[in-house]
């Protein structure tokens, strides 16, 4: 699987020319690595900031996460977000929430997020709320479901952005159930009539979907 996949210069070259992230996000990115297992999994600048950017203008009220892992991305999220802002984020791995709980308590936006445990679908159906805004960034086999789910909570003119939309590259040549799953998604998004989407490469791909209706 390829770190990179666009010249890994053209990436540094994006990174160190985007706003770099509070310091208290550095400082969870060094211990994310340092102390938990697949640091890999976290969004980094160039998403993080996508995040941040998009809430920004949205201005979401009530917001979700799918997959928070040690709560960069949820941060990201929060930052952009006006301070009466709710943000739901669904986590499965109870040290990984721990981790990010420690990390929101010190932050000026921690008080906006909300985690429940459990796993998503299950959780998705206790929620009973319209969504402004969502982060779709868990287990890839599940996205067709998670996507279903949060884009019928959605309102009319809402966002719901999905993360690793590239899978490396291995959309382009599907060879297993997660690559068909992504591919699928992909296409059910862009022929719906009823949202509009731009497909971005950024980092492993991000999908950014507005509903119309």
């Amino acid at each position: 699987m390829p770190d990179f996949l666009v010249n890994e210069a053209i990436e540094d070259y994006a990174f160190i020319s985007t706003g770099a992230e509070p310091a208290l996000l550095q400082e969870l990115i060094d211990a994310t690595n340092e102390n938990m297992g697949w640091p890999q999994k976290l969004s980094g600048r160039l998403v993080g900031r996508t995040l941040k950017m998009l809430v920004a203008l949205a201005q979401p009220k009530v917001a979700l996460e799918i997959g928070m892992f040690t709560g960069y991305s949820a941060l990201s999220i929060a930052e952009g977000m006006p301070d009466d802002g709710r943000l739901i984020c669904c986590e499965t791995n109870p040290r990984a929430i721990e981790f990010a709980q420690g990390f929101f308590d010190r932050s000026e936006h921690g008080h906006k997020i909300e985690v429940i445990f459990g796993r998503a679908l299950d959780t998705l159906e206790t929620l009973d709320l319209e969504l402004d805004f969502s982060f779709i960034d868990a287990d890839k086999r599940s996205y067709l479901e998670y996507y279903e789910r949060v884009r019928a909570m959605t309102r009319p003119g809402g966002l719901i952005v999905l993360d690793n939309m590239l899978w490396s590259g291995k959309v382009i040549q599907p060879e297993s159930d997660i690559d068909d799953t992504l591919v699928e998604l992909n296409r059910r998004i862009a022929a719906d009539p009823d949202v509009e989407n731009i497909f971005l490469t950024v980092r492993d791909g991000v999908n950014v979907v507005r509903k119309l209706r």
